[in-house]
């Protein structure tokens, strides 16, 4: 399977100068935006690593994912969560040949923690042999950093600030996600169900 983002954060949606304030940087000077590109980056760096951690996207954006085949024949959990939206879904053979799936034959199973897609009459349309399937969706808590979960906003300031501050360091200590980090990121961890237990 293969996940693409179809769209960015644009720059304006980035907290910069809350950032700014958290770090405690000086203001008032004619200087004061000469480091928003650098803090820009390691917001960019954060928000990353923390949607690679929690498989939740922060702001929203549109996605491509294609996939071989289908987990099973009725309900195929997505990548990320939350997602909003199925944008549409396409069959593709392997001459390149495509169908778009009528949205009546599908629906968002919203989640938490794993959103699926599941087919209305008890099956999702089949992927042809040799072919994938393009699922193109909506994800993210919304469009602005306010709609970010308080939670998720603070473990972002406080990742940036670390990278900010360890920014020459190369040690693998130093290197290592803060606990105050991991702590608030705890809750949205999708906890994986296994036949001998919780993993």
């Amino acid at each position: 399977m293969m996940l693409v983002e179809e769209t960015s954060v644009p720059t304006e949606a980035l907290p910069v100068q809350e950032f700014r304030d958290h770090l405690r940087l000086g203001s008032g000077f004619s200087d004061d935006t000469l480091q928003d590109s650098v803090l820009e980056s390691f917001l960019r760096a954060a928000i990353s690593a923390i949607e690679a951690r929690t498989g939740k996207v922060l702001f929203q954006q549109s996605f491509v994912w294609t996939v071989y085949g289908w987990q099973d024949g009725v309900a195929q959990g997505l990548p990320v969560a939350p997602v909003n939206e199925i944008v549409d879904v396409v069959l593709e053979d392997a001459q390149d040949g495509s169908v778009t799936v009528a949205p009546s034959a599908y629906q968002l199973v919203r989640d938490g923690h794993r959103p699926c897609l599941r087919g209305i009459s008890g099956a999702l349309p089949m992927v042809p042999n040799g072919g994938r399937a393009i699922v193109r969706f909506v994800a993210g808590f919304g469009s602005t950093w306010a709609s970010v979960p308080a939670d998720l906003r603070q473990a972002v300031l406080l990742l940036a600030a670390h990278f900010y501050e360890f920014r020459q360091e190369t040690t693998l200590s130093e290197g290592c996600m803060p606990f105050g980090v991991v702590s608030l990121l705890e809750r949205y961890r999708a906890l994986r169900l296994t036949v001998g237990g919780v993993s």
